[in-house]
């Protein structure tokens, strides 16, 4: 993955100190609608495996029912807009947010606002994916700090399209292209992929190769972006930095695959992640 992200160095980062359950961070993942909880569900899911001390759902109220039907550790509240929003991140104890999975292109441009250029300060850490990538639409100014963009290649491509025009050879290579994103952006850009590259405005950058005896097909499943997505922000909540957070993730995503095997579905990777974090030591 990267010469800063040894085993030891993961070990360090993972490992859960003795505290009250905010000392561990809460996390906010927004749902789409009813039909369309499933995606932010995944992510929850994942938030609290990876060791977020409080994930909490935030559905607008036709989906409440439906969320609140299919959960048990998870808490639920109910987020119809942008006022809704605003108003539960008054709690400054929620310090990390999802934002995209499944939500749907309207409701997460109108809820990106809110953390965009909406005022909430202290700004919490956000992961963009999905729909909010979509919505999000052309980057031309720096984000809020603390932002992660999951990019896979179609949703780079419309949100840096002149950086993905530029064909990749010798001198320009996908490592070039997520570093100038992330330096455009202001934030770490995880642009995926079987040769996943995590870049950091300042340069820093890292590749995971999931090739080779670490290839993972079966990763190829709907909802697995969705688990990677919320394993950042569960990260994030428990104070990692952007950068060691998504390299993290990169990395226990693939573990947790690699793991549980062929015939993965999304569900089963936040279910492989205990027996991983057990292996790490």
């Amino acid at each position: 993955m990267s010469a800063d992200l040894s085993t030891d160095r993961l070990r360090a980062l993972l490992a859960k100190p003795q505290g009250h359950k905010y000392d561990h961070g809460h996390v906010l993942v927004l749902t789409g609608g009813m039909g369309r909880t499933g995606a932010a569900r995944l992510a929850a899911r994942a938030a609290l495996r990876i060791g977020a001390g409080l994930v909490t759902l935030g559905a607008p109220g036709g989906a409440m029912l439906e969320c609140a039907a299919q959960i048990t550790a998870l808490m639920l509240r109910r987020v119809e807009g942008a006022e809704d929003l605003a108003a539960l991140l008054e709690d400054r104890r929620i310090n990390a947010l999802c934002l995209g999975p499944g939500m749907g292109v309207e409701r997460a441009a109108a809820l990106i606002a809110v953390v965009g250029d909406g005022g909430v300060k202290p700004h919490p850490r956000v992961v963009v994916d999905a729909d909010g990538l979509t919505a999000l639409g052309p980057v031309g100014a720096p984000l809020p700090p603390g932002w992660v963009l999951t990019p896979h290649g179609g949703e780079f491509a419309r949100l840096f399209p002149d950086l993905a025009a530029r064909e990749t050879g010798p001198g320009w290579s996908k490592v070039d292209q997520a570093r100038a994103a992330a330096a455009r952006a202001g934030c770490v850009v995880l642009l995926k992929g079987p040769d996943t590259v995590i870049a950091a405005p300042d340069g820093r950058a890292a590749v995971h190769a999931a090739t080779g005896a670490r290839a993972v097909p079966w990763l190829a499943t709907a909802g697995a972006g969705d688990v990677l997505a919320g394993l950042i922000a569960g990260l994030l909540a428990r104070r990692l930095a952007p950068l060691e957070a998504a390299c993290a993730a990169t990395w226990l995503h693939v573990e947790a695959a690699r793991a549980f095997g062929p015939g993965l579905i999304a569900e089963d990777l936040p279910e492989a992640l205990p027996g991983v974090l057990r292996a790490l030591g």
